[in-house]
Protein backbone atom coordinates (compact mmCIF):
# COMPACT_ATOMS: atom_id res chain seq x y z
CA UNK A 1 0.00 0.00 0.00
CA UNK A 2 1.52 3.73 -0.88
CA UNK A 3 2.10 6.50 1.14
CA UNK A 4 -0.93 8.02 -0.29
CA UNK A 5 -4.10 6.09 -1.47
CA UNK A 6 -5.89 9.25 -2.75
CA UNK A 7 -4.79 12.23 -5.38
CA UNK A 8 -6.62 14.51 -2.20
CA UNK A 9 -4.39 12.95 0.52
CA UNK A 10 -1.12 14.31 -1.54
CA UNK A 11 -2.54 17.71 -1.97
CA UNK A 12 -3.63 18.05 1.68
CA UNK A 13 -0.34 16.15 3.35
CA UNK A 14 1.12 17.39 5.41
CA UNK A 15 4.91 16.61 5.19
CA UNK A 16 6.59 18.20 8.62
CA UNK A 17 4.11 16.08 10.67
CA UNK A 18 4.64 12.78 8.75
CA UNK A 19 8.59 12.91 8.50
CA UNK A 20 8.34 13.94 12.17
CA UNK A 21 6.49 11.02 13.44
CA UNK A 22 8.76 8.42 10.31
CA UNK A 23 11.08 5.91 11.99
CA UNK A 24 13.13 6.70 8.50
CA UNK A 25 12.24 10.22 6.69
CA UNK A 26 14.59 9.46 4.49
CA UNK A 27 13.16 6.08 3.36
CA UNK A 28 9.53 8.02 3.49
CA UNK A 29 10.42 10.83 1.41
CA UNK A 30 11.31 8.92 -1.19
CA UNK A 31 8.49 6.56 -1.51
CA UNK A 32 6.42 9.88 -1.62
CA UNK A 33 7.99 11.12 -4.18
CA UNK A 34 7.88 8.21 -6.00
CA UNK A 35 4.12 7.93 -5.46
CA UNK A 36 4.21 11.66 -6.39
CA UNK A 37 5.79 11.04 -9.20
CA UNK A 38 3.08 8.22 -10.70
CA UNK A 39 0.07 10.34 -9.49
CA UNK A 40 1.56 13.31 -11.63
CA UNK A 41 1.56 10.99 -14.63
CA UNK A 42 -1.76 9.71 -14.05
CA UNK A 43 -3.30 12.64 -13.49
CA UNK A 44 -1.58 14.28 -16.79
CA UNK A 45 -2.87 11.13 -18.74
CA UNK A 46 -6.52 12.29 -17.86
CA UNK A 47 -6.00 15.79 -18.35
CA UNK A 48 -4.55 14.97 -21.95
CA UNK A 49 -7.44 12.87 -22.50
CA UNK A 50 -9.89 15.59 -21.22
CA UNK A 51 -8.75 18.22 -23.71
CA UNK A 52 -8.70 15.41 -26.23
CA UNK A 53 -12.19 14.82 -25.86
CA UNK A 54 -13.10 18.93 -25.57
CA UNK A 55 -11.47 18.78 -29.25
CA UNK A 56 -13.64 16.32 -30.21
CA UNK A 57 -16.85 18.51 -29.24
CA UNK A 58 -15.07 21.21 -30.65
CA UNK A 59 -15.28 19.63 -33.98
CA UNK A 60 -18.80 18.29 -33.74
CA UNK A 61 -20.36 21.44 -32.74
CA UNK A 62 -18.61 23.08 -36.06
CA UNK A 63 -19.88 20.22 -37.89
CA UNK A 64 -23.26 20.68 -36.63
CA UNK A 65 -23.23 24.65 -36.94
CA UNK A 66 -22.14 24.02 -40.56
CA UNK A 67 -25.03 21.08 -41.24
CA UNK A 68 -27.76 23.92 -39.60
CA UNK A 69 -26.74 26.35 -42.11
CA UNK A 70 -27.05 24.21 -45.06
CA UNK A 71 -30.30 22.82 -44.05
CA UNK A 72 -31.53 26.18 -43.53
CA UNK A 73 -30.42 27.33 -47.22
CA UNK A 74 -32.60 24.31 -47.88
CA UNK A 75 -35.42 24.70 -46.54
CA UNK A 76 -35.76 28.21 -47.96
CA UNK A 77 -35.22 26.65 -51.59
CA UNK A 78 -37.69 24.16 -51.06
CA UNK A 79 -40.04 27.24 -49.79
CA UNK A 80 -38.94 29.55 -53.09
CA UNK A 81 -40.08 26.13 -55.01
CA UNK A 82 -43.57 25.49 -53.63
CA UNK A 83 -42.00 22.67 -51.80
CA UNK A 84 -43.27 23.22 -48.49
CA UNK A 85 -43.04 19.31 -47.92
CA UNK A 86 -39.30 19.47 -48.67
CA UNK A 87 -38.97 22.43 -46.53
CA UNK A 88 -40.63 20.86 -43.53
CA UNK A 89 -38.02 17.71 -43.83
CA UNK A 90 -35.02 20.46 -43.69
CA UNK A 91 -36.23 22.40 -41.11
CA UNK A 92 -36.30 19.25 -38.96
CA UNK A 93 -33.05 18.06 -39.78
CA UNK A 94 -31.67 21.79 -39.41
CA UNK A 95 -33.90 21.60 -35.45
CA UNK A 96 -32.19 18.21 -35.06
CA UNK A 97 -28.24 19.65 -35.73
CA UNK A 98 -28.66 22.64 -33.21
CA UNK A 99 -29.74 19.86 -30.25
CA UNK A 100 -26.90 18.14 -31.36
CA UNK A 101 -24.38 20.99 -31.63
CA UNK A 102 -26.36 22.43 -28.00
CA UNK A 103 -25.08 18.97 -27.23
CA UNK A 104 -21.77 19.25 -28.13
CA UNK A 105 -21.42 22.77 -27.07
CA UNK A 106 -22.44 21.40 -23.37
CA UNK A 107 -20.00 18.75 -23.86
CA UNK A 108 -17.51 21.28 -24.06
CA UNK A 109 -18.37 23.62 -21.14
CA UNK A 110 -18.22 20.14 -19.76
CA UNK A 111 -14.88 19.47 -20.79
CA UNK A 112 -13.38 22.74 -19.58
CA UNK A 113 -14.58 22.41 -16.26
CA UNK A 114 -12.65 19.19 -16.00
CA UNK A 115 -9.40 20.61 -17.60
CA UNK A 116 -9.29 23.39 -15.15
CA UNK A 117 -9.54 20.70 -12.05
CA UNK A 118 -7.03 18.44 -13.44
CA UNK A 119 -5.17 21.41 -13.80
CA UNK A 120 -5.11 22.70 -10.57
CA UNK A 121 -4.49 19.18 -9.16
CA UNK A 122 -1.52 19.04 -11.49
CA UNK A 123 -0.48 22.56 -9.99
CA UNK A 124 -0.81 21.42 -6.43
CA UNK A 125 0.83 17.93 -6.93
CA UNK A 126 3.82 19.57 -8.66
CA UNK A 127 4.24 22.20 -5.85
CA UNK A 128 4.11 19.04 -3.12
CA UNK A 129 6.83 17.17 -5.63
CA UNK A 130 9.09 20.08 -5.08
CA UNK A 131 8.67 20.65 -1.69
CA UNK A 132 9.46 17.35 -0.99
CA UNK A 133 12.41 16.74 -3.69
CA UNK A 134 13.75 19.70 -1.54
CA UNK A 135 13.21 18.56 1.65
CA UNK A 136 14.89 14.93 0.62
CA UNK A 137 18.19 17.06 -0.54
CA UNK A 138 18.36 18.68 3.02
CA UNK A 139 17.97 15.59 4.52
CA UNK A 140 21.03 14.36 2.53
CA UNK A 141 22.83 17.35 3.05
CA UNK A 142 21.76 16.49 7.03
CA UNK A 143 22.96 12.82 7.15
CA UNK A 144 26.55 13.73 4.90
CA UNK A 145 27.14 16.86 7.32
CA UNK A 146 26.21 14.09 10.39
CA UNK A 147 28.92 11.47 9.24
CA UNK A 148 31.42 14.21 8.07
CA UNK A 149 30.90 15.22 11.56
CA UNK A 150 31.01 11.72 13.14
CA UNK A 151 34.34 10.94 10.99
CA UNK A 152 36.17 14.57 12.31
CA UNK A 153 35.41 13.43 15.65
CA UNK A 154 36.77 10.19 15.33
CA UNK A 155 39.58 11.71 14.17
CA UNK A 156 40.29 14.35 16.60
CA UNK A 157 39.69 11.39 19.40
CA UNK A 158 42.36 9.40 18.03
CA UNK A 159 44.60 11.97 17.63
CA UNK A 160 44.36 13.51 21.01
CA UNK A 161 44.53 9.79 22.54
CA UNK A 162 47.73 9.48 20.37
CA UNK A 163 49.34 13.05 21.64
CA UNK A 164 48.51 11.98 24.90
CA UNK A 165 50.09 8.92 25.50
CA UNK A 166 53.15 10.47 23.11
CA UNK A 167 53.52 12.81 25.76
CA UNK A 168 53.28 10.27 28.27
CA UNK A 169 55.90 8.08 26.90
CA UNK A 170 57.95 10.62 26.29
CA UNK A 171 57.99 12.35 29.58
CA UNK A 172 58.60 8.72 31.10
CA UNK A 173 61.48 8.00 29.29
CA UNK A 174 62.82 11.76 30.00
CA UNK A 175 62.74 10.72 33.55
CA UNK A 176 64.38 7.29 33.01
CA UNK A 177 66.99 9.05 31.42
CA UNK A 178 67.57 11.48 34.31
CA UNK A 179 67.47 8.25 36.40
CA UNK A 180 69.70 6.33 35.15
CA UNK A 181 72.09 9.40 34.57
CA UNK A 182 72.03 9.79 37.98
CA UNK A 183 73.15 6.25 38.84
CA UNK A 184 76.18 6.45 36.69
CA UNK A 185 79.62 6.80 37.58
CA UNK A 186 80.83 9.83 38.55
CA UNK A 187 84.53 9.55 36.97
CA UNK A 188 82.46 8.17 34.37
CA UNK A 189 81.05 11.67 33.66
CA UNK A 190 84.52 13.12 33.45
CA UNK A 191 85.79 13.89 29.92
CA UNK A 192 87.93 11.20 28.20
CA UNK A 193 92.15 11.56 28.10
CA UNK A 194 91.16 12.12 24.31
CA UNK A 195 88.46 14.83 24.72
CA UNK A 196 90.72 16.61 27.10
CA UNK A 197 93.78 17.05 24.32
CA UNK A 198 91.28 17.85 21.80
CA UNK A 199 89.98 21.05 24.19
CA UNK A 200 93.28 21.94 24.66
CA UNK A 201 94.18 22.17 20.82
CA UNK A 202 91.27 23.78 20.47
CA UNK A 203 92.36 26.64 22.93
CA UNK A 204 95.52 27.11 21.10
CA UNK A 205 93.44 27.59 18.13
CA UNK A 206 91.86 30.27 19.55
CA UNK A 207 94.71 31.84 21.06
CA UNK A 208 96.29 32.05 17.92
CA UNK A 209 93.39 33.40 16.35
CA UNK A 210 92.88 36.09 18.24
CA UNK A 211 96.90 37.06 18.44
CA UNK A 212 96.32 37.52 14.41
CA UNK A 213 93.29 39.80 14.73
CA UNK A 214 95.38 42.07 17.06
CA UNK A 215 98.45 42.11 14.66
CA UNK A 216 96.44 43.07 11.43
CA UNK A 217 95.18 46.37 11.23
CA UNK A 218 91.72 47.46 11.46
CA UNK A 219 90.11 47.95 8.23
CA UNK A 220 87.73 51.29 7.92
CA UNK A 221 84.58 50.79 7.35
CA UNK A 222 82.97 50.45 3.81
CA UNK A 223 80.24 53.49 3.17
Amino acid sequence: MGVFTRLKDIINSNLNSMLDAAEDPDKLIRLMIQEMEDTLVEVKANCAGAIAARKRAERAVATAESGTATWEERARLAIEKGREDLAREAIRERRRLEELRDAHAKEVSGCDEVVARYKEDIGAVEAKLVDARQRHRLLVQRHKRAKTHERTRGVIERVTRYDAVTKFDQLEQRIERMEAFQEIDPDLQKPSLEEAFAALKESDAIEEELARLKREPRRPAAN
